[in-house]
């Protein structure tokens, strides 16, 4: 990963904060800045395809069960609540190895276009870019 693209890792991160209120605490992961935000279900058993952007970075918390987490050369399990990080141009891939669907809440930083997902492996057959 390059300097820059840590350096704007790290900024996306301190962005993100909890603020405490008499009524509990909200989180706030986004201020003023072209994005787009999704919430999406990874039903058990099932997974997105391993894909890279080149306009957008993207931003994800998990929020219902652990979910399997790609990105770039490393894999892992990501917990209810972890943050994590897909520069533009990383391969990434999320997938749920569990029993019950799950989801994450996703920021895309930049530009959105659908159209510029690269599929590099896909287990529904879609074409390489939709």
């Amino acid at each position: 990963m390059s300097t820059d693209t840590e350096a704007l890792e790290t900024a996306r991160r301190e962005a993100v904060f909890v603020a405490e209120r008499p009524w509990g605490q909200f989180q706030q992961f986004v201020l003023n800045q072209v994005c787009t935000v999704k919430l999406i279900t990874v039903e058990p058993g099932h997974r997105l395809s391993l894909q890279k952007h080149g306009e957008r970075d993207e931003m994800w918390q998990v929020l219902d069960v652990p979910l399997d987490v790609q990105v770039g050369e490393k894999q892992w399990t990501a917990e209810v609540g972890e943050v994590v990080y897909t520069p533009a141009g990383s391969l990434h891939r999320l997938g749920n190895s569990g029993t019950k669907a799950g989801r994450i809440l996703e920021i895309a930083f930049g530009s959105f276009d659908e159209a510029d997902i690269e599929r590099l492996h896909d287990d529904y057959a879609r074409p390489e870019q939709d």
